[in-house]
């Protein structure tokens, strides 16, 4: 609840009148309607307006009836509302006799806050299916709770006019509904019906309309049938299968050149879902919340679900429906679980344009279920994994964006560029940080204008016009070159992994002095080096270097995130040198050794072999040289597998591999030398790869448990903020947690921001705010 700005009335019995402004997340959910009534209720007289600040209203009556109001404005707000701050002037009554709700009005700062997408509502939900309501099977039923919001608004204020809904006169049922303030639809801006409203078509992949009764219905059918389909959705085009059909799930992976990478699950109910994987409280708290992300669960064994789906995975990514259409489909009681993946090609954004749906998607897709309701900026699913009694997101996108971040700092305006893959933005002003729906990994000009487009609506419909921009000191990244090319603004370069540790503090409202320990893939370093490993200490805009891994050649340079048994190969020369290379292990037998030695070529040479300190490239070395994972089809691909393979008892994760460090220059270097040993002993010896990943998992958590504790005999720090990609895998947040509060830390890690790049941004606008103070 928001801090109110309260100051009671001096007025004892006579009328009094309240001017308040309300800031947040209060268009687009009912929020003026809501006071509407509770004014009504209270007897109470004035007007209620949204303007391009929020929501301005005044009220006069009785002062006990005005103070009971106050106090249930906050108490009682609408579901899908978030106050953010409630201020109060007392003005000289005016006799008013009524309560009206006003047309909208601009303001000199336009700081509405504005509501990410939400799922049906209940009430929506069962009006749907109910025979007697007018809006029965309609699927895009929605209210002032419920529907479409972010991916539809143009411009503010949040009226239709300004919407994708503007074409859609409203029909004579459909006006009286918007127009009654008593209404549950009282100006809903999507609101329709059969009559005024959005429809359905089923198009073949040639474009041609099917001529159902139907759509929906043919389109479940289509389902049940093998078929694949093409689903437009509230953010874009889903590439949907039946989950249980296995040949339908590995034709549309051979279609969509997805080989090996977890597809994500819409299963038809709470109930259903139970039935194929484990789901704690929380979980289902989350599945049924009305932001309905993919949460990541633990699969039973007995699940009736593909093995194409997921495979190498002890975890399915599932969600539950969230629009109307997605109900109807599951309504036909054909199939309890679909594959929803993203309506695109490989590493271009999702689909939105039915035309460009039938352009782009027709190779992959038999059907596409189409609508005429225009998606205006697209918004993938959004993905979370529930560790350590806290929600994580992965992917922060339909559900949360545009959703700010609250900063402790003031801020001016300030816009981060985010990194290459995962990308996101974050434009911010004053204490608003607002993170953007997932972009993508920059890799392409589809991309790049994607990227483009969504820093030109958030502009728009936050009225923010960036001083600063901020941007990874990688020279080579997209969204780095596109932000040097800008004029105007003060440009600031902040590196990759003091980001890191920046979009923690921002996201829990810190500002002291912490160690930081970002570990993740690659990020490009002060030395001109990939940095990956690192120990920091971070004090706001400045950071030092506390521990690092040693350099190591990444032979290939990218080529050699996809081909993990290069990192291997690497950590074999580190350890052994050139002309002692051991060819007894499964890497060595896997890949020729012609091919080898050309590798060792390489970085002797100093040939495409940048060197690089990383975490994430040490689990893709230790994944080959085990015989796990030589070649990767998607990113973190060798680190996920080493992850669901560990053996979780207690012996193997308490006999952690050694790696001890030196003190050289300014910081310390953890040498891997002993690491790699002790591993290639292990396997020679026949130990078991469950066995040798929890001793890699032990080995790294003893590791920084280490480190920080030096560094905090030295600085005489005890908060530890842990962030970057690594930290997603569940062994290592958890158990680094565990062994730091062990040792006396306070340890903060990312929640609701990704931990992985997709929060880069956040942190490069904090870090320009202080670089540039």
């Amino acid at each position: 609840m928001a801090e109110p700005d309260l100051t009671l009335h001096p007025h004892v019995g006579s009328p009094v009148r309240a001017k308040v402004g309300v800031t947040g997340i209060v268009q687009g959910v009912g929020f003026r309607p809501f006071i509407y009534r509770l004014a009504r209720e209270n007897g109470l007289a004035g007007f209620v307006s949204n303007t391009s600040a929020g929501v301005d209203l005044e009220v006069e009556g009785r002062p006990t009836a005005v103070d009971r109001f106050l106090d249930q404005l906050q108490t009682m707000a609408p579901p899908l509302s978030r106050i953010r701050r409630v201020g109060v002037a007392w003005l000289e009554p005016r006799g008013d006799r009524e309560f009206i709700i006003s047309q909208s009005r601009a303001a000199a700062a336009r700081t509405v806050l504005i509501s990410p997408d939400v799922a049906v509502c209940d009430q929506c939900l069962m009006e749907m299916r109910d025979k007697s309501n007018r809006r029965f099977g309609y699927p895009f039923i929605n209210c002032t709770d419920c529907g479409p919001r972010y991916t539809i608004i143009k411009d503010i204020p949040y009226d239709r006019d300004k919407t994708t809904m503007a074409e859609f006169i409203l029909c004579p049922d459909c006006a009286r509904e918007y127009h009654d303030p008593a209404n549950r639809r009282f100006h809903a801006q999507p609101n329709a019906c059969w009559v005024c409203g959005p429809q359905v078509i089923l198009l073949d992949a040639q474009g041609r309309s099917w001529a159902e009764d139907d759509p929906i219905k043919a389109a479940a059918a289509h389902l049940a049938a093998g078929a694949i389909l093409a689903i437009k959705g509230l953010g874009g085009f889903h590439l949907a299968v039946d989950g249980a059909n296995g040949p339908a799930v590995a034709e549309l992976r051979r279609r969509k050149h997805r080989e090996e990478k977890p597809l994500a699950l819409m299963v038809k109910d709470l109930a259903a879902i139970t039935a194929l994987a484990q789901v704690s409280p929380p979980e289902a708290a989350q599945l049924t919340s009305p932001r309905r992300p993919i949460v990541l669960l633990r699969k039973r064994a007995d699940a009736p679900i593909a093995a194409e789906v997921a495979p190498g995975n002890q975890f399915f990514g599932v969600m539950l429906p969230y629009a109307p259409l997605h109900y109807r489909l599951f309504d036909a009681g054909l199939f309890t679980a679909l594959v929803m993946t993203s309506g695109n090609l490989s590493e271009e954004p999702i689909v939105i344009d039915n035309a460009e749906a039938l352009a782009r998607l027709s190779r992959i897709a038999d059907f596409f279920l189409v609508h005429n309701r225009d998606i205006y900026l697209r918004t993938d699913d959004s993905v979370m994994r529930w560790l350590d009694d806290r929600p994580r997101l992965i992917r922060r996108s339909r559900g949360f964006a545009p959703q700010p971040v609250f900063l402790k700092p003031h801020l001016r305006p300030i816009l981060g560029y985010g990194a290459e893959k995962k990308n996101t933005v974050c434009l911010a002003s004053g204490e608003n940080a607002f993170l953007s729906q997932h972009v993508g990994d920059l890799e392409n000009l589809e991309t790049l204008d994607y990227l483009s487009l969504t820093v030109d609506h958030l502009k728009r419909i936050m009225s923010i016009e960036p001083e600063i921009v901020a941007h990874d000191l990688h020279p080579d990244y997209l969204s780095t070159k596109y932000a040097l090319t800008l004029t105007g603004v003060t440009l600031v370069g902040v590196q990759h992994h003091h980001a890191h540790i920046l979009s923690c503090l921002a996201e829990h409202g810190l500002e002291e002095r912490v160690i930081g320990v970002a570990l993740d893939g690659t990020g490009y370093g002060t030395d001109g080096r990939l940095w990956g490993a690192e120990v920091l200490v971070v004090n706001k805009g400045d950071f030092s270097r506390a521990a690092q891994f040693a350099y190591l050649p990444l032979p290939g340079g990218e080529v050699a995130i996809r081909e993990p048994w290069r990192m291997a190969v690497s950590l074999l020369n580190h350890t052994y040198g050139p002309e002692s290379i051991p060819f007894d292990l499964p890497v060595t037998q896997h890949v020729p050794e012609s091919k080898i030695r050309f590798i060792l070529q390489m970085m002797a040479r100093q040939v495409n072999s940048p060197l690089v300190s990383s975490c994430g490239r040490l689990f893709d070395g230790v994944a080959s040289l085990i015989g796990l994972r030589h070649d990767a089809a998607y990113e973190g691909q060798a680190a996920i597998e080493l992850e669901m393979i560990a053996a979780t008892d207690g012996a193997a994760l308490n006999d952690g591999y050694p790696m001890t460090w030196t003190y050289e220059s300014s910081h310390r270097i953890v040498d891997l030398k002993q690491l790699t040993a002790a591993l290639v002993a292990d396997v020679r010896q026949g130990v078991t790869p469950d066995v040798i990943s929890s001793r890699f998992h032990a080995g790294l958590i003893r590791l920084f448990t280490g480190l920080c504790i030096e560094v905090a005999e030295e600085t005489g720090i005890q908060t530890v903020v842990l962030s970057g990609g690594v930290f997603m895998n569940a062994i290592i947040l958890t158990g680094l947690t565990a062994s730091l509060n062990q040792a006396g830390f306070t340890v903060y890690s990312n929640q609701e921001v990704p931990t992985n790049d997709g929060g880069i941004a956040l942190g490069q606008v904090l870090a320009a705010h202080y670089l540039t103070q």
